[in-house]
């Protein structure tokens, strides 16, 4: 793997202010980018379907109501 010189200073700072290894950072980094690349996949995934297939005027109302109702208790 080849870094930029300047991404590599900038790693090495960074690293140097959480007490940890270039290597781990690095892994923990890439274990967060590839996390945040599913998540959005997944979400696109949820817009193009509720784009085909969009929510009902009803589809939540109960949840809604729970949800409302729940509130209303936890305030009294």
């Amino acid at each position: 793997m080849t870094i930029d010189e300047d991404l590599v200073v900038a790693v090495d700072e960074v690293v140097k202010k959480l007490k940890t290894t270039r290597s781990s950072f690095i892994r923990e980094t890439l274990r967060e980018a590839i996390h945040q690349f599913k998540v959005r996949e997944q979400e696109l995934k949820h817009r193009k379907g509720y784009g085909r297939k969009p929510v009902g005027k009803d589809e939540f109302s109960v949840w809604e109501k729970k949800r409302n109702l729940s509130r209303v208790e936890a305030a009294n």
